[in-house]
């Protein structure tokens, strides 16, 4: 049976979720809300179904199983937290855009409502959804990685002092943390989904001159070594548009452990599996697929990165549709959470001069007692 879904906020993002919603066979869309009417009533007109300019009215006027918010605000996060809290009261499964709020505090509150309710909170962690995060994950399940050793993650937007002009929009200007709350919801999300919680955040954040020159005060690059709880070490590198990413293109990640190693390249694009490699290779650098045991390498011929929006949708539709209890839900409003605690130690530790920072322990998990035996 279909998902009766709703839409909150028509801009770019929305639209998007939009067109996701319409080609989906598991989502029954039949309305739209924006406070911007004009917004409103010409998302409504495209997508053939009812304009709503509140929320309450929405949820007042339509029998919606899922409602979908897709407003940004400042740092892309400010206007998450009323909609997706009104809409958590109301008893409505829940996805939001990423970051899930652009608060931490509101983050945290956002999760405790949710699963008071017992509702579906989910996040627009979109990155993972992906044939090359399958078929890694799937090495990691079959004992192919062994124990992990590293985690190297680069995750941006490829440019340069000759493109880069001073993003005054209002919901930008003026706020030195932007990317890093904005963004590293992603990144962050994706170590985490490969290796696990992290428990040790140390964070070196700046700027380059050409932004220093513009009075821009967004720190838009940052480094971040993290420990996760595996005691596998990481680092993740970040940046907006302060230089052009080289080999593995402006999204890669690689994971290397004691049996075996992946890399995927521009999230959705490619992945090679590299092998430990026997006596006969070990130490050589003329053999890094270990001799005989050559790379295996799959390229999915996907290049638009657009199509991970309808494939975390269609997931969110799917726990939806078969009643997935609500902390087994992929790409969950905790996972989101957790992002954002290793955000804000981030913040906490360039603040301190580089120092390592514990993340805010997460809400424990309970279990489902219908499974749990």
């Amino acid at each position: 049976m279909a998902v009766k879904v709703g839409i909150v906020g028509m801009r770019g993002i929305g639209m998007g979720h939009a067109n996701a919603h319409k080609a989906d066979p598991l989502s029954d869309f039949v309305a739209v809300c924006d406070v911007v009417k004009a917004r409103a009533d010409e998302a409504a007109e495209k997508m053939g179904v009812r304009a709503y300019y509140s929320l309450t009215d929405m949820l007042r006027n339509e029998d919606l199983d899922m409602v979908d918010v897709t407003t940004g605000g400042y740092e892309n996060g400010s206007w998450h937290f009323e909609p997706a809290m009104e809409a958590v009261e109301a008893g409505k499964n829940v996805l939001v855009e990423k970051p899930l709020c652009n608060d931490v505090g509101e983050a945290r509150q956002l999760v405790a409502k949710a699963a008071e309710k017992g509702v579906r909170l989910g996040c627009n962690l979109n990155h993972y959804f992906t044939p090359p995060a399958e078929k890694a994950m799937q090495y990691i399940k079959d004992g192919r990685i062994g124990e992990m050793v590293y985690c190297l993650h680069k995750m941006g937007f490829s440019a340069g002092e000759p493109t880069y002009a001073p993003m005054k929009d209002s919901r930008w200007w003026g706020f030195p943390y932007a990317h890093l709350k904005a963004f590293l919801s992603h990144p962050f999300s994706v170590m985490r989904y490969f290796c696990g919680d992290v428990t040790h955040v140390q964070a070196f954040a700046n700027r380059p001159g050409c932004r220093r020159s513009a009075s821009d005060v967004m720190l838009s690059s940052v480094s971040v070594n993290v420990k996760f709880a595996n005691d596998c070490v990481g680092v993740l590198l970040s940046q907006r548009g302060d230089a052009t990413y080289g080999l593995g293109g402006w999204w890669s990640i690689e994971v290397a452990g004691t049996r075996g190693t992946f890399c995927i390249e521009n999230c959705i694009e490619k992945i090679t599996f590299w092998p430990a490699p026997g006596s006969e290779a070990a130490g050589s650098a003329d053999k890094p697929g270990g001799g005989s045991n050559e790379p295996e390498t799959m390229n999915t011929g996907i290049t638009d990165f657009g199509e991970t929006f309808p494939r975390r949708i269609h997931a969110f539709l799917e726990d939806v549709e078969n009643q997935v209890y609500f902390e087994n839900v992929r790409a969950s409003g905790r996972d989101a959470l957790a992002a954002l605690e290793y955000t804000w130690a981030v913040m906490e530790s360039y603040e301190q001069g580089g120092i390592m920072v514990r993340p805010h322990p997460l809400p424990p998990i309970h279990g489902d007692p219908m499974t749990i035996g």
